[in-house]
């Protein structure tokens, strides 16, 4: 109870300090949709605490209670059905779409979602901005390239709709579009490395798709959530970014760290064909066998994007796996380092 206690009082806090800073730079009304997922409740925790006034989307009475609870306040809607509410949107100074997901509709959702809202950003008389989420699997494979923000798409084809999507915001010249690509993310809960956290406990051993040679690149979200921030407050318009920490870890070393780390009967990572992983899970998840690199250096050339200090390094290192004050041995120094440029 004390916490909840604290909880509302620290979002009040919040709220007063918005509405302040609104009045004193006239900006900073944010309409996030997506806002309870893995990268966006980091982003609108990240908007808030910079003094920023959140508004979310929200299907259910469980995302509105989530959102409150962030700090933000809640809009009633599906993005699947924007015409219920896009009409609706109060004036707002930017957009953060972070909803898209695995869901084998997506590509009608979002496009009909774009088709509704962005004229009905048009009709506002300040012109928004709109921070599109991308994704680094829309580069493909890159073995030892290291991809940028001018690299060529290659994207796998359950994910080939998002191009057009993401050059629509890009080009539509009543919005500042901006996009960012995401590197895998890792969150406090496990993000990309829950199912790595979970087969440790459950299973003799940890299953990696196709090689323990392929690399990811990683982010963890509350970095990722800093140059969501940071986008929306210094990009130029018709920008992208690439939000990768490091630009690419072997997965079979990360394995090994989670089979150390939780005491896993087998440490050797057991293969298995992307093929059997999309049977799993679904088609998209033959994106788990490409082997990436990626750069994040135009963010941190442009926007000033830093790396997490070394403090808060080790301690997202043991949220992720659970083990706290325990000093890695060398093969778990890999997976320590992820938070570090």
């Amino acid at each position: 109870m004390r916490y909840r206690s604290l909880r509302r009082s620290y979002v009040r806090i919040a709220t007063f300090a918005a509405r302040i800073f609104r009045k004193r730079v006239g900006i900073v009304r944010v309409f996030v949709l997506g806002g309870t997922g893995s990268i966006g409740s980091a982003v609108v925790q990240e908007l808030v605490q910079r003094g920023h006034e959140i508004w979310g989307l929200a299907r259910s009475e469980v995302s509105a209670a989530r959102l409150r609870e962030l700090g933000a306040m809640p809009v009633a809607g599906d993005a699947a059905a924007p015409e219920v509410w896009a009409a609706k949107l109060l004036q707002v100074d930017a957009v953060i779409h972070a909803s898209c997901d695995f869901n084998t509709g997506m590509d009608a959702i979002d496009r009909h979602l774009l088709d509704v809202l962005l004229p009905a950003l048009a009709a506002q008389p300040k012109r928004p901005r709109f921070i599109y989420t991308g994704g680094c699997w829309l580069f493909g494979a890159a073995g030892d390239d290291v991809a940028t923000e001018e690299t060529p798409f290659h994207p796998l084809p359950d994910f080939a709709w998002m191009v057009p999507h993401l050059r629509r915001i890009l080009e539509t010249a009543e919005i500042d579009g901006i996009v960012i690509h995401p590197a895998m993310v890792y969150t406090p809960g496990g993000g990309v490395f829950l199912r790595f956290a979970r087969e440790a406990i459950e299973r003799e051993a940890i299953r990696v798709v196709e090689s323990e040679a392929v690399r990811w690149p990683l982010v963890h979200s509350r970095d990722l959530a800093n140059l969501y921030a940071l986008a929306l407050e210094k990009a130029p318009a018709r920008s992208s970014y690439i939000g990768a920490a490091i630009d690419g870890l072997a997965v079979g070393r990360i394995a090994r760290a989670f089979a150390m780390r939780r005491g896993t009967r087998r440490q050797q990572p057991q293969i298995i064909p992307a093929e059997m992983i999309a049977a799993e899970l679904g088609a998209w998840a033959k994106g788990y066998a490409l082997d990436q690199r990626l750069s994040g250096a135009k963010a941190r050339r442009e926007l000033g994007w830093k790396r997490a200090s070394r403090a808060r390094t080790r301690n997202r290192a043991a949220s992720v796996t659970g083990v706290e004050n325990e000093k890695p041995a060398d093969t778990q120094r890999a997976f320590v380092k992820l938070c570090q440029f």
